[in-house]
């Protein structure tokens, strides 16, 4: 978003794809094979700097054993979090 009082989302996102990795004790190389996609762009996403696709974000929730939808809700609920501040 362009708006300067609101925290990019990307970031977000980027935290909680990568506790759920951690929980799961997998390397970014791991999830990466996986999920069908290259490790720099798990790398990416984690550091905020990319977001995923449609495609892409169901990829990484069958690899990480949970659904797209609850990737998706815990970032809401972080990012709302975040500019309630």
């Amino acid at each position: 978003m362009a708006n300067s009082h609101v925290p990019d989302i990307g970031p977000t996102f980027g935290s909680v794809l990568k506790r759920y990795r951690s929980a799961l004790n997998v390397s970014q190389e791991e999830l990466a094979f996986r999920a069908g996609v290259d490790r720099t762009f798990v790398s990416r996403l984690e550091r905020g700097i990319r977001q995923p696709t449609i495609t892409t974000l169901i990829g990484l929730g069958l690899a990480l054993g949970v659904s797209a939808a609850e990737l998706v809700r815990e970032t809401e609920a972080e990012y709302l979090g975040q500019i309630a501040k």
